[in-house]
């Protein structure tokens, strides 16, 4: 890899042990993916949050960088945690779990990580430019800044997300290159799609085409949230960062499909048969979880005339982040919601969460991310549906 002068600094120790430390990591993942240079970055999504998911040892790594000085010199943001940080002891969270779990997003405060705690961190203030290259490491989040905002980033594990937001820098290679944003599939759907269909749609093609590019062709136009949640689904049922969709996202036009040979239809079909797949239960759901990725103030408004002036039969989680969540609560949305017998959940979700160990059996979702990892993450039973479909009143 090419360095600068200054990066050489950096990476001998020149700026202390927390950039050198910082680099060592980035280099390391320079020379595995065959990158020629480092490249300056304007902004980065930090995941590895949840004590569910990096425990004591991620804790330790956490404390060990603050006894370093390390500290964020870029935008940084910070993913969901494991809890609603501000109100956890009202919603039934594990005291031992909620304790760890609030030292763990404390460290990363100090480390100069803004305590956003969400997994849609361009719906509150962290929003790239197109173009602009960035080091994310939520892949439904690298997913849509890649796709729906055009700015450039990899699939980043947390430590290298941390690590560069440290030192405002990440390796040049992958979807920071030109000649790698064009599709290598053709996707054509047959049919129109409607809410928990794009869900549906991400997971089959995840599945096929694994890291590569899908472009699809489609019967309906997708709004922002549609993009959300097919961005979602398509990283967690394969490792896509990066989708066109024609006429729609900005960079469609990079591709030519007349060279692409690998081309997948989608019939409804395809579409009825994938959201039986994704439920493991035909029982009721105990607790309805909406929200993965986080829900936008649009989808928590939708979801309030769903439910105005009517009583929720089974509990009910909306997840956000703690500014939509504010949007909500000025618009009066909150205020519907809770009547009817729900909670807006702040800050966390319900895959990284200990849902486990709260007393639920069935959770119903209407996220294909969600259902996709449930099962194994949380060893609970999913139901996999549209709003209507979950959600029971009294």
């Amino acid at each position: 890899m090419y360095l600068s002068k200054e990066e050489e600094k950096m990476s001998e120790g020149e700026y202390g042990e927390t950039i050198r430390k910082s680099m060592d990591i980035l280099l390391a993942l320079g020379e595995i993916y065959n990158a020629s240079k480092l490249v300056d970055i304007t902004s980065a999504q930090v995941s590895g949050v949840s004590y569910k998911t990096i425990g004591d040892a991620g804790l330790e790594y956490l404390e060990d960088l603050i006894r370093d000085n390390a500290k964020a010199t870029i935008n940084s943001t910070l993913n969901p945690p494991g809890i609603d940080l501000n109100n956890w002891k009202e919603l039934g969270f594990p005291e031992d779990f909620s304790i760890k779990q609030n030292k763990i997003v404390e460290a990363y405060e100090k480390l100069g990580i803004s305590k956003t705690c969400t997994c849609t961190p361009y719906l509150v203030g962290n929003v790239p430019r197109f173009n602009e290259h960035i080091s994310w490491s939520e892949s439904s989040a690298v997913a849509y800044v890649n796709s729906v905002i055009g700015a450039r980033s990899n699939r980043e594990g947390g430590p290298g997300a941390l690590a560069a937001a440290i030192v405002g820098k990440t390796p040049f290679y992958g979807f920071h290159l030109d000649d790698v944003r064009t599709a290598n599939w053709i996707v054509n759907v047959e049919t129109p799609l409607v809410g928990a269909d794009f869900g549906a749609l991400g997971y089959i093609i995840g599945q096929k085409v694994g890291g590569d590019v899908p472009y699809f062709i489609l019967n309906n136009t997708p709004d922002n949230n549609d993009l959300k949640v097919l961005g979602a689904a398509l990283a967690s049922s394969g490792s896509v960062a990066l989708y066109h969709v024609e006429n729609i996202t900005p960079e469609f036009k990079l591709t030519n499909k007349n060279e692409i040979e690998n081309n997948l239809n989608i019939s409804h079909k395809d579409i009825l048969d994938t959201r039986e797949q994704l439920s493991t239960t035909d029982k009721e759901p105990d607790l309805v979880c909406l929200g993965c990725p986080h829900a936008s103030l649009e989808e928590i408004k939708r979801l309030a005339n769903y439910i105005y002036r009517k009583t929720i039969k089974n509990k009910l989680w909306i997840c956000t982040s703690i500014a939509v969540k504010a949007l909500a609560d000025r618009m009066g949305y909150t205020d519907i919601i809770e009547k009817a017998g729900g909670n807006i959940i702040c800050d966390t979700c319900m895959v990284v969460s200990p849902i486990e160990d709260m007393g639920f059996e069935v959770i119903g979702v209407n996220s294909a991310k969600a259902a996709n990892y449930i099962p194994s993450m949380c060893n609970l039973e999913v139901v996999f549906g549209d709003i209507e479909d979950l959600i029971q009143f009294k």
